[in-house]
């Protein structure tokens, strides 16, 4: 029997999303804009709503709908905001920013993973977002600050060569620390340029390169 698409689609925000404390309309109007299904792998595109990660090639992973959720609310996107989104991975996520923000600009460390990403966003006909193939943590920089980042992987400690493209007033999702207590936080650029932290929740999510906590020596 085919699988009704548009009713798991409801499904998943009724029964995964919006039960997790994800209650705000713009952000869940976006996950049910995007077509969730297309930017799967196509051997789990039955399980594109599933309460599960996604494996991804590369040893990436598509996080849970209802981590994505709560990333996409913590980070309060506005109409006028300049997004930036570390790690594209499917996609999925950054087709949510677009419309949710003025501009997305998204990088990933794998150019394969980059130019689908690229290929399945401009199929949905999304205009405001440019993919990028780069490693964030190394060599790659935006040029410019941005007002929401959304870190899609996991850090040891927040690299300070991200904290410093957040905008005045903007904002940082990222999930830190270590398994099995990982805490999501969103930090906060404060008018006197400073950065608060406010903890969300805990939650484990793979790592992203080159951000893993480093091995420590055993006697």
């Amino acid at each position: 029997m085919p699988l009704d698409f548009e009713r798991a689609r409801f499904n998943m925000i009724e029964q995964q999303v919006r039960p997790w404390e994800v209650l705000d309309p713009r952000v869940l109007e976006a996950m049910g804009k995007v077509r969730r299904e297309d930017y799967v792998p196509a051997r789990f595109r039955k399980l594109a709503f599933a309460d599960v990660e996604i494996p991804l090639e590369h040893g990436e992973a598509m996080a849970k709908p209802i981590v994505q959720g709560r990333m996409l609310q913590a980070l309060e996107v506005q109409p006028d905001d300049a997004v930036l989104e570390i790690g594209t991975g499917s996609g999925f996520l950054t087709a949510c920013f677009a419309h949710l923000g003025r501009e997305v600009v998204s990088v990933d460390r794998h150019a394969d993973l980059a130019q689908r990403a690229r290929e399945r966003l401009a199929e949905a006909g999304l205009t405001n977002v440019r993919v990028e193939a780069g490693d964030a943590l190394r060599d790659w920089t935006p040029g410019r600050p941005f007002d929401a980042i959304c870190i899609n992987g996991a850090v040891d400690a927040v690299p300070q060569r991200l904290v410093d493209w957040i905008a005045p007033g903007g904002r940082m999702f990222v999930v830190r620390g270590r398994a099995p207590a990982m805490e999501a936080v969103l930090l906060r650029r404060l008018p006197d340029s400073s950065i608060a932290t406010d903890s969300l929740f805990e939650t484990e999510i793979p790592y992203l390169h080159g951000a893993e906590p480093k091995p420590g020596f055993t006697l």
